[in-house]
């Protein structure tokens, strides 16, 4: 006899939102299984308004609401959603819960200097003290510190801020709730006392009334509003709180008991491992590891580190240009390119921006004295390699910190279907690389709407229903290949510009 659940996931990233549908299947004698479907795709595109950028956030609404419809009207009845998105961008509602305009996009310039600023005022050695966090310039408390000192009038006016996934979900539940693993990404909680540091606000000018108590992933927010479920002809299903792509991509990581490092692979890459608790020293300050709060009691030690945007911002570029190459085109012509020829600091700061990636590729290049690449092939080589070996510094970085030695690292994500990405990475680190879920923030978000149902008992017990429904690759390094003379260049490098 076969028992099933169906939960409903949706996954917003910076340039695409998806609905997937999850199923729990238990047969009887055998284990039970995680299978999925998607239903919906759509995209998040940024918005240019006078002089800043901006979400669609109505738009997204209007998205996810339809990904709800597609789910009844495919026949499903999902018991639960969840929502995921990027972390540090957030709305602002008024005293009456209204939205006060359209959130900005942590690309945004209004942050631009502020990092500076409030290191100056609070000292950047107090600053992670008090954090845990790795400095970055699109970190939530340089947006709001922006709007401070800009003197804001909807800050002004604002009496609740919500990340953006809770903000979602509160345009569907009329419930407003942060969520624990959004709330660490803000750079204004406390990761060792788990609340809000109201003196850091404080300091800032950051009114700290806007920050509620944070709910747990896998907590109720609610369920669908009368409105909601009117407008689109379904039952009250509740929404569970499922908010930070990052670690819920972590659930998802088909980990034993053993200490574990993984990569999650997208946009942006983002590589640690799993903590029982903060770890805020000298050595992890100097070296700009975050603490980031995880799924069901656990700490993310984590760097956040340049991704597959120089690759996809080349691809557009290339396209743009009249030339359109697929990424598995792309993938071929590196494979055919000379190896260990030129590389680049994939997080040298030039790299952020869009427009004109391919000729700050060939700048670099150019101003450490290395070969220019010219061709698509040499370009995409120069990126892959650089990835590979970045992965490796920050991999004996997170070794050295955590006094652990990892036998491989396991890779999530989207971008691990670059298959030259997860094999030069293997020959990189010298270790075998366990490539899989794709779709890991996904599943992580089903996965903590079955533990919240109780299908699933513990962060264990999910990762075990990893294993047994998705495969895993495993990428074994080349040794025939002269990696250490390529790593020892390429550390000189990472200070040379």
């Amino acid at each position: 006899m076969s028992r099933q659940t169906a939960v409903l996931a949706f996954d917003l990233g910076a340039g695409s939102g998806r609905a997937f549908i999850g199923e729990w299947i238990k047969d009887e004698g055998t284990p039970p299984k995680l299978e999925m479907q998607e239903i919906h795709r759509f995209p998040n595109q940024a918005i240019h308004v006078g002089d800043h950028l901006h979400w669609d956030i109505l738009r997204l609404l209007h998205e996810v609401k339809t990904g709800i419809r597609y789910a009844y009207h495919a026949g499903y009845q999902p018991e639960s959603i969840g929502i995921d998105t990027w972390g540090v961008d957030f709305g602002l509602l008024d005293v009456n819960g209204e939205l006060l305009g359209n959130p900005y996009h942590y690309r945004d310039r209004q942050t631009e200097g502020k990092i500076e600023e409030v290191t100056e005022r609070i000292g950047a050695v107090e600053l992670y003290q008090q954090t845990g966090l790795q400095n970055m310039p699109f970190n939530t408390i340089y947006q709001l510190y922006a709007m401070s000192q800009s003197r804001s009038v909807q800050l002004g006016v604002a009496r609740h801020l919500l990340m953006i996934s809770d903000l979602l979900a509160y345009l569907l539940t009329g419930r407003r709730a942060i969520e624990y693993t959004m709330a660490t990404t803000t750079q204004l909680f406390h990761p060792s006392k788990r609340v809000w540091n109201t003196s850091l606000m404080d300091a800032l000018s950051i009114p700290s009334r806007l920050f509620s108590e944070p709910i747990q992933p896998g907590d109720t927010i609610g369920p669908l509003t009368a409105n909601v479920c009117e407008e689109l002809g379904v039952a009250p299903i509740d929404v569970i709180a499922a908010a930070h792509d990052t670690a819920l991509a972590v659930v998802a990581v088909p980990a034993g008991d053993e200490p574990f490092a993984y990569l999650v692979c997208g946009t942006w890459n983002v590589l640690g491992t799993e903590l029982a608790e903060p770890l805020i020293n000298a050595d992890t300050a100097r070296l700009a590891f975050s603490n980031e709060g995880g799924a069901f009691g656990t700490i993310q030690l984590l760097k956040t580190l340049m991704g597959l945007w120089i690759i996809q911002e080349c691809k557009r570029e290339w396209e743009e240009g009249g030339n359109a190459i697929s990424y598995a085109e792309l993938a071929l012509q590196a494979r055919k390119a000379p190896a260990f020829v030129s590389f680049i600091n994939p997080d040298d700061l030039r790299f952020y921006p869009p427009h004109g990636m391919v000729g700050r590729i060939q700048a670099f290049c150019q101003e450490t004295g290395q070969h220019v690449p010219v061709s698509e092939g040499e370009v995409m080589r120069c990126v892959i390699e650089s990835l590979a070996l970045r992965y490796r510094y920050t991999l004996e970085e997170l070794e050295l910190v955590t006094g652990s030695r990892f036998g491989g690292l396991h890779m999530v994500g989207g971008g691990i279907q670059n298959e030259l990405l997860c094999q030069l990475t293997a020959s990189a680190i010298g270790r075998p690389v366990w490539v899989g879920p794709t779709e890991a923030s996904v599943i992580g978000n089903m996965l903590t709407q079955l533990i919240a149902s109780g299908k699933c008992q513990n962060l264990a017990d999910a990762r075990r229903l990893v294993k047994g429904s998705f495969p895993v690759t495993v990428y074994e390094p080349q040794i025939d290949v002269p990696w250490e003379e390529a790593y020892e260049r390429f550390i000189l490098l990472l200070g040379e510009v």
